[in-house]
């Protein structure tokens, strides 16, 4: 008994000593407006304390973040800290009328949540309208202390945030299109670190510059901040080593080129093995939609080595450019996303509880009777929209979908969101047009606690087919397949990895095609599921789950704070 009674006391000072080592880490943020000159024009921005981008923050896995938020803007906002896990803790989730009312001008919340498991990179951002443009930046989780990366450490660590910048107030922007229901003007540059770079008018003082030393073996957390692109990303003569991916560590793999779709982290070791000079990094559009417009600018940046000989005077050496690869090429970005493993084997649900198939795409409302033409400027007179399983999202007003679930308020939503499409039909073939109006509503599916859930995306051709980024609130999932064409259950299941898929909270659905995940809905809550494209999410292309709530308090969601926005 005695030697028991040593052992639970060793548990214990073990467990004690754990947690002191784990830290709480304080922030303001203060939301205001702020003169950003970009493209020779200076816009009225909104920043997180006047820093576009937005601060990073560095956090060990285990540690508590206290994030006190103030609104000195004139919008409402709420912050999303993306990828988080959030465990009991989704009234710190941010999404807007989701799990919270958004901070109102002149309002504040503190955000509370703690960092379990994770290691790697992520990033938080506003997720009310269109405010991401701009409020967004780094969330770096380093090992927990006293543990090593499962790679030689870096010498040093970079952030590399790849983001869209609109010549113009980018709320107007989303405004404007949801007036006329016509798609919304595309971005006039995109940007590395808050810089368009060398290739864009009154720009070239400002590139962003990340300097090396020859020989040494750095780290770039590449995060795809932009709004509504996909995005290739290549350094000229030097190639990656992708090590993590949205704070996972996954199976290494050498390539020159990364495929981000928005909302996704891609960690890479790059080693300084070039002659001395400099280098530019470059980022552009996958454009996977066909005939829809898009920003087909170049961002870039300069890999600049210490030692790289300073040019004559008057002589103007430019740096290396990189191959990027075609602005359709599926082919490269399919190549990238399927390299993906997980570091070692684990453990993936096999028996399945809820088997779903979600359709995911967009589509065209007719002009409602008696509004004017100027408000149905899409295709042929109508107004574009989105859907899940044929539901275009409809955001409540009132109360978010947490509050009103917590308080039994009835009316804010409902719980028959369809496990798999209403109407069965060639998801990626030749749709009929009956089939391009989806219904608007607030529906939700309902999860039991401890649920393992598959889940298949799906796609569709409807206005045109392309490729969704997928991003699940309160989660990580593996994602065991993905592939072209419509799902077949008979033929596609022998393509599943149940060994060492990879980890993800966002998806690369492929254009015209499909992905399979696997989660267990171990976090209670109310959990947002949408396109990271953020004009198809203003467009309905949402869903949540309600998660229920276990059996043990550590099962439940936790009470909400007492300074929660009211609506």
């Amino acid at each position: 008994m005695s030697s028991l009674l040593f052992y639970a006391i060793l548990l214990l000072f073990a467990n004690a000593a754990s947690l002191a080592k784990a830290k709480i880490h304080y922030h303001d943020f203060v939301i205001q407006a702020t003169p950003v000159k970009r493209l020779c024009n200076t816009h009225s921005t909104i920043t997180v304390n006047g820093q576009f981008p937005g601060p990073t923050l560095e956090v060990n896995n285990g540690d508590t973040l206290v994030v006190k938020v103030v609104n000195r803007a004139q919008y409402n906002v709420t912050i999303h800290w993306h990828g988080v896990r959030q465990m009991r803790t989704a009234w710190a989730d941010g999404p807007e009328f989701i799990t919270q009312c958004p901070i109102r001008p002149g309002g504040s919340y503190t955000y509370r949540f703690t960092i379990q498991g994770q290691e790697g990179t992520l990033w938080w951002h506003a997720h009310s309208s269109w405010l991401r443009a701009t409020v967004y930046g780094a969330l770096v989780i380093h090992p927990k202390e006293g543990t090593a990366y499962p790679f030689p450490k870096p010498k040093r660590q970079t952030p590399i945030l790849l983001g869209e910048w609109w010549d113009a107030n980018p709320i107007d922007v989303i405004r404007q299109a949801t007036r006329t229901g016509a798609a919304p003007n595309a971005s006039d540059a995109y940007t590395i670190n808050g810089q368009p770079g060398d290739l864009y008018k009154c720009s070239n003082q400002d590139t962003t510059i990340v300097h090396v030393d020859s020989g040494e073996t750095n780290l770039l957390r590449v995060i795809n901040s932009g709004l509504n692109q996909q995005l290739f990303f290549s350094v000229a003569n030097h190639k990656f080593t992708v090590v993590g991916a949205d704070a996972s560590y996954v199976k290494p793999f050498t390539t020159s080129v990364l495929m981000l779709g928005p909302g996704q982290t891609t960690d890479v070791l790059i080693t300084a093995n070039q002659p001395p000079a400099r280098y530019y990094m470059a980022a552009r559009a996958y454009a996977s939609a066909q005939g829809a417009p898009f920003d087909n600018t170049t961002t870039t940046a300069i890999l600049e080595y210490k030692a790289a000989p300073c040019p004559a005077k008057g002589v103007k050496i430019n740096p290396a450019f990189p191959s990027l690869p075609a602005f359709n090429d599926t082919a490269t970005a399919t190549a990238f996303t399927s390299s993906f493993r997980s570091a070692r084997k684990v453990q993936v649900p096999t028996e399945i509880d809820e088997d779903l198939f979600f359709t995911v795409g967009l589509g065209l409302n007719n002009c409602p009777a008696g509004a004017s033409s100027s408000s149905c400027q899409g295709p042929n007179g109508t107004r574009f929209t989105a859907s899940m399983n044929n539901v275009s999202f409809v955001l409540p007003s009132n109360f978010s979908l947490l509050q009103a679930h917590h308080q039994g308020i009835p009316g804010v939503f409902s719980t028959d969101f369809p496990s798999s499409p209403p109407v069965k039909f060639d998801y990626t073939g030749n749709v009929s047009r009956s089939l391009w109006q989806p219904i608007s509503a607030t529906k939700v599916y309902k999860l039991s606690y401890g649920a393992r859930v598959q889940l298949v995306l799906q796609g569709t051709s409807i206005v045109t087919a392309e490729n969704h980024p997928i991003h699940l609130h309160g989660y990580d999932f593996y994602i065991l397949a993905e592939g072209f064409g419509n799902f077949n259950p008979q033929t596609d299941t022998s393509k599943f990895n149940l060994i060492d898929p990879p980890l993800r909270n966002t998806a690369s659905v492929p254009v015209n095609g499909w992905s399979v995940i696997r989660f267990v809905a171990d976090n209670p809550g109310i959990w947002l599921m949408h396109c990271h494209l953020d004009v198809h999410i203003t467009w309905g292309l949402a869903m949540a789950f309600l998660v229920e709530n276990g059996v043990t308090e550590l099962e439940a969601v936790e009470e909400p704070p007492v300074d929660l926005p009211v609506c």
